[in-house]
């Protein structure tokens, strides 16, 4: 069922948590809302649940407001960090929980719980406690307990953030197969980029209470409208150096470097104008050998990552972050020659941040 959210707003004493917030979720949509902490984004994961009142503003689910409406009327599925899995009853009595609670019939119920486990793996464990199972089975049992529902919508709250790299990439892939199968509209709330980048068909942003940008993952990444939004996605972050526009040289100058600009970039980019330059690490290639008219700088540190090398160059006043290929030998303080991709180059507005061309 489509969500909508509708200019809410919410205080917690002092604190001015949410901010005129409005944001909709199509109908069997899943949306990442990202953000660091305090942004305000559990709280609006807790207000579409029931957890908590807005001061002002509406939630809608299809075309009922449900604003004032208990948590258990609005039959929201939960998956928390932390499981909340019951420790005395075995897999099989968790995962049926919220089926007794509704007081199902027994042949029906056993059948939902069935198809659960064996969608996600948990036939062999149903007879298993809490503590006999490893964190991604816990965690597959809390989304097994959600799907049996078959509820209005899925709200996850973190639930990867327990486990291990490897059990966070597997058990992506699973919540992302699993709500394409199900088709059940999902808000996934998350500080974790590359969670916010894999599994959202569409990924909000959110800074100080408000939405800062939303649109497909690709989108956002590759066109941020402002530097928040720029430098918050992507690892190692976007390098961004301050400076102005100088006409004459057809280039941007700051106290690092110079770059280059095409002649339809100094038409948008009045001369003498302050603005701030963006560049992705993937967007910049590197050279040992001197090159004509390239950035000069020195290796500060490199970091092999097996299938790439993260390096961190310093330049005058700065440092810089660009990814190299694996096999390029870069020792402290050797001599490197860069060169920014000019049709990567992204341009802000110093004064107020916000992308001089999104």
């Amino acid at each position: 069922m489509r969500i909508r959210l509708d200019k809410l707003d919410k205080h917690f004493g002092a604190t001015h948590v949410l901010r005129n917030l409005s944001l909709e979720i199509a109908d069997g949509e899943m949306l990442a809302l990202l953000g660091p902490s305090g942004c305000g984004k559990t709280t609006c994961l807790r207000m579409l649940a029931g957890l908590e009142q807005p001061d002002s503003g509406r939630i809608l689910l299809g075309d009922g407001e449900i604003t004032a409406l208990e948590p258990r009327q609005r039959d929201m599925a939960m998956v928390f960090q932390s499981y909340a899995l019951y420790p005395h009853l075995d897999v099989l009595e968790n995962i049926a929980f919220p089926l007794r609670v509704r007081k199902l019939p027994r042949e029906e119920a056993a059948r939902l719980v069935r198809r659960a486990a064996e969608r996600l793996g948990l036939s062999g464990l149903l007879a298993r406690r809490p503590r006999e199972l490893s964190g991604g089975q816990r965690q597959r049992v809390a989304l097994a307990r959600a799907i049996v529902r078959q509820p209005n919508a899925f709200l996850f709250d973190e639930p990867l953030s327990n486990l291990d790299a490897k059990l966070r990439v597997e058990m992506r892939a699973e919540i992302k197969r699993l709500q394409h199968e199900l088709a059940i509209t999902s808000l996934y709330v998350t500080h974790d980029q590359a969670e916010a980048m894999t599994l959202g068909r569409r990924l909000a942003v959110m800074k100080d209470g408000r939405i800062e940008q939303i649109g497909p993952p690709e989108e956002v990444y590759s066109r941020p409208v402002n530097l928040f939004v720029a430098g918050f996605l992507g690892s190692p972050a976007m390098n961004f150096f301050p400076g102005r526009v100088d006409a004459t040289a057809r280039s941007f100058v700051s106290d690092s470097l110079r770059v280059p600009l095409a002649v339809d970039q100094l038409s948008r980019l009045p001369d003498g104008s302050s603005v701030t330059l963006g560049i992705r690490p993937e967007n910049i290639e590197i050279d040992r050998r001197a090159r004509p008219d390239w950035i000069e700088g020195q290796v500060y540190v490199s970091e092999s990552m097996g299938n790439e090398k993260l390096v961190v160059i310093s330049l005058p006043g700065c440092h810089l972050s660009c990814r190299a290929a694996p096999g390029l030998d870069l020792d402290f303080e050797s001599p490197v020659w860069l060169r920014f991709r000019p049709d990567r180059l992204h341009f802000f507005d110093t004064s107020t941040t916000q992308a001089l061309w999104p």
